[in-house]
């Protein structure tokens, strides 16, 4: 009995903290009710010129990695499998729907340590750039195995658009830090 009062407190004050994370992502999805829905995953795809399973870790407005676009499920980390075909990536997500980004709509690929609350080894995480609605995004994916993220990488830049100019492949990605330094 003597341990009810702060019992109490504490149940309170994780209700408000809960409640407080769920007015915030409510406001998110109000504020960001003008993104455009991502394209339906084609009926007809051609064979996967890449594939690996691992983990969806969201996508964020281009360039800002901690602004999780939270509209259209796209906010929801869930364990997924990115398919690499002619026509764009697909990723077939485990309890949210599958995410399809058109090949006409990347704007590039490249390796990163972390985003939006997901940090792992250097070069661990694979972020696609690309157009979703006009608005540049990027999405980000976690391959399962450290071997596939050089095939991704390779998938990738082989569907990239004439237009998107250059990537960050592994090799490009660890000589633009060298000459930064």
């Amino acid at each position: 009995m003597q341990y009810l009062p702060a019992l109490l407190v504490t149940v309170a004050v994780i209700a408000l903290l809960l409640a407080l994370m769920g007015l915030g992502w409510r406001n998110r999805l109000r504020r960001q009710a003008g993104v455009a829905a991502p394209p339906e995953v084609p009926t007809v795809l051609g064979a996967p010129l890449a594939v690996a399973d691992g983990q969806y870790i969201c996508t964020t407005t281009a360039g800002d990695w901690l602004d999780r676009i939270a509209t259209h499920s796209l906010g929801l980390r869930t364990g997924a499998v990115l398919e690499i075909v002619d026509q764009g990536a697909v990723l077939r997500r485990s309890g949210a729907s599958d995410l399809f980004i058109p090949a006409a709509a990347l704007t590039g690929v490249r390796l990163e340590s972390g985003m939006a609350g997901k940090f792992v080894e250097k070069d661990g995480l694979l972020v696609i750039g690309w157009t979703l609605g006009g608005q540049g995004v990027d999405t980000g994916f976690r391959p399962r195995h450290h071997a596939d993220r050089s095939a991704l990488v390779a998938a990738l830049n082989g569907i990239l658009p004439a237009s998107a100019g250059t990537t960050n492949h592994p090799a490009h990605h660890t000589a633009a830090k060298k000459e930064n330094q």
